[in-house]
């Protein structure tokens, strides 16, 4: 009777994925408003702390959000004292936006927002979270190949990861720091990130699934 009247599993995953979405948003509004930020200059303070500094065009392709209000929400930060702007060697009439004090300050804060997520995901076992992980991993890389996200710097779209190359419950190995890798290792967000090309993904993706 339930395969007849229930959605199919992707439909109901997707569902509940959207509410996820709607808490995080709920929750980013808030931690925002408290901090005295928008959402958008919570992302952009959490950015340039871990990786500054950058331009604003590289804000705009990492956090997917347009260049004209990335330009707005940066002057507004510059105007609070959070972020300075400082002449690109590479182009001398752009700038490269980096945190002053205040600004890591701030962005320690904004990096946290998304925390109460963390805590909904220690209910989980570690094989859920391990396989929730995997699961995550795989729809990120579908939709940044399909060109709906931007790029994420995860493992599996690095040239320094080799999947499935050892023996046992670390089966991956990662260049950059020449060791062995376990699936619950995999990155999502990773700052050594070397994006690989569209054949060597192709190729490492079939290689990770393969053994699956």
């Amino acid at each position: 009777m339930f395969d007849e009247r229930s959605d199919p599993v992707p439909s109901r995953i997707a569902t509940g994925l959207h509410k996820l979405g709607l808490a995080m948003k709920q929750q980013t509004w808030l931690k925002a408003a408290e901090d005295g930020l928008s959402p958008t200059q919570g992302q952009i303070l959490a950015a340039l702390a871990t990786e500054a500094p950058l331009t604003g065009t590289d804000l705009s392709k990492r956090l997917g959000i347009t260049l004209p209000t990335i330009s707005d929400s940066v002057k507004a930060l510059v105007d609070k004292g959070l972020v300075r702007r400082k002449s690109d060697p590479r182009h001398p009439r752009a700038s490269l936006l980096e945190l002053t004090a205040s600004g890591s300050t701030r962005a320690t804060s904004a990096r946290a927002w998304p925390e109460f997520l963390a805590t909904a995901v220690s209910s989980m076992s570690e094989p859920e979270q391990q396989a929730f992980l995997t699961g995550l991993v795989k729809m990120i890389r579908t939709l940044q190949e399909n060109g709906q996200i931007p790029t994420h710097r995860m493992c599996v779209t690095c040239t320094h990861f080799e999947p499935n190359v050892h023996d046992g419950d670390a089966p991956h190995h990662c260049r950059f720091v020449d060791a062995p890798m376990a699936e619950r290792h995999l990155r999502i967000d990773c700052a050594e990130h070397v994006e690989a090309s569209a054949s060597e993904r192709a190729a490492s993706w079939e290689r990770f699934v393969a053994a699956r």
